[in-house]
């Protein structure tokens, strides 16, 4: 714990041991039905915000321009790190991902796309706003979510809670870009990675990781077990000794300050130019990003640097939409348009039901979005609360849908796969329901790169 942020259990409140150098979990974790998933919370009042004009070091470098709201910051400066060893240890990480990447960790574009939002008819005073990551460490944002926990590991070997001759294995359980930014990282950190891919992963993703230097698993499913196979080996993978340097937050809830920096960096955009933005549609497989953009936003807002944050509607696929699932449960249990303190009261509760609401697909899910068909959505508590108190909506597109999303970011200029266009596919279902209007500002997150 340190005075800036701690770590704590969103279930039932426990904390990791301050001493432990990864407290990814908390230590109830698996003991019963509750829905254990570590959450970093910030005191903002102790926390600063690079300001519109900022041109400090690190100005185009999200880890270090928002290092203030790193815990992994606070740590090190708890520890006695001084802040320009910090800013080194940063830099150094980042330069050594982009030897291995061809490109380190820099603000990805986000702008008005003036195709999209005549396609879709929008007034001039609204418009789709893009968040483009298609440039991004190995293409997609998955990056942001490791380069996080990477700084955690490396600060623990730092301040002497680790012993860096001795590291432990990491690991990933991932269907492609995940797995490909963790090899990536891990190469740059120089530290054995073990990837879990499902059985009928992209053959060239698993050889660029395997060239990588990493070592793959194949899983395939064994019949009459549900969930997801690679997270299963992961988990005995992480049971004798390895690091969870995975991307589902119910493995390793530090994850989300990392993907955090994308928020941030649309915070800061909207904050420089006056705007307020309406709604953002995020696709959603495990859930990290969205949980990640809702925290992103919510602390922004909660520093005052803009009014309110947007209206969260969230995209899954008719294949397999476990998230929409939950939501909808947890919904039934709410009054039409519920107050915070009732929604936090149902999700308390839901909480310490976890099976009630978030279990397996039924069968193994299909779709040209391949990258958000987890079995389950391993964050979905934050989503669906960051969608309630927002008033947006849970979606499910069609395979047409998400076909005609991905034509329409190539004919605007974005190299997408259709896996990060699916966020597109909700704001066309959400303009043909009329949920948003002419004037309205949204913005999509365009997030994997077509291979």
């Amino acid at each position: 714990m340190t005075g800036e942020s701690r770590i704590v259990c969103s279930a039932c409140g426990a904390a990791p041991d301050p001493r432990t150098p990864y407290p990814f979990r908390c230590p109830n974790a698996d003991s019963d039905d509750v829905d254990h998933v570590v959450v970093r919370l910030l005191d903002l009042d102790r926390t600063g915000f690079p300001s519109r004009t900022d041109e400090s070091e690190g100005q185009g470098m999200p880890f270090l321009r928002y290092r203030e709201l790193l815990h992994s910051h606070h740590r090190a400066r708890a520890a006695g790190m001084g802040e320009d060893e910090f800013v080194e240890l940063v830099r150094r990480l980042d330069d050594a991902v982009a030897e291995v990447a061809g490109v380190g960790f820099r603000t990805t574009p986000f702008g008005r796309s003036p195709l999209l939002s005549d396609r879709l008819g929008f007034a001039p005073a609204g418009g789709v706003w893009v968040k483009d990551e298609t440039g991004n460490v190995t293409g997609s944002h998955k990056g942001r979510h490791l380069m996080g926990v990477l700084l955690h590991l490396e600060v623990a070997e730092r301040i002497g809670l680790a012993d860096p001759h001795n590291r432990p294995d990491l690991a990933i359980a991932s269907c492609g870009n995940a797995a490909l930014a963790a090899a990536a990282i891990a190469r740059a950190a120089e530290r054995s990675l073990r990837v879990y891919v499902p059985v009928g992963a992209d053959a060239g993703v698993i050889e660029s990781i395997q060239e990588l230097g990493a070592a793959v698993v194949c899983c395939d499913r064994e019949p009459g077990v549900p969930g997801d196979p690679t997270l299963a080996y992961l988990r005995a993978e992480v049971a004798r000794g390895a690091i969870p340097f995975t991307c589902q937050g119910s493995e390793n809830g530090l994850v989300i300050e990392g993907g955090s920096t994308l928020a941030y960096e649309i915070g800061s955009d909207l904050w420089r130019e006056e705007v307020e933005l309406d709604h953002l549609v995020v696709q959603v497989g495990g859930g990290a990003l969205a949980s990640s953009c809702i925290q992103g936003l919510d602390d922004v807002a909660a520093l005052g640097l803009l009014r309110r944050a947007p209206r969260i509607h969230t995209v899954q696929t008719a294949g397999g939409h476990p998230l929409e699932r939950a939501h909808r449960r947890v919904r039934q249990e709410l009054p039409p348009s519920p107050s915070r303190s009732q929604v936090d009261t149902v999700l308390r509760r839901a909480a310490r039901h976890r099976s009630a609401f978030m279990w397996p697909w039924d069968h193994e899910p299909q779709s040209i979005a391949t990258g958000i068909l987890d079995d389950e959505t391993y964050d979905w508590r934050a989503v669906v609360a960051g969608m309630l108190t927002s008033g947006g909506r849970a979606l499910v597109v069609t395979e047409e849908g998400l076909a005609e999303a991905h034509e329409l970011g190539h004919a605007a200029g974005f190299p997408v796969d259709p896996t990060g266009s699916a966020g597109l596919a909700g704001l066309l279902q959400l303009v043909a329901d009329g949920v948003v209007d002419a004037g309205d500002r949204v913005a999509v997150l365009f997030t994997g790169v077509d291979r």
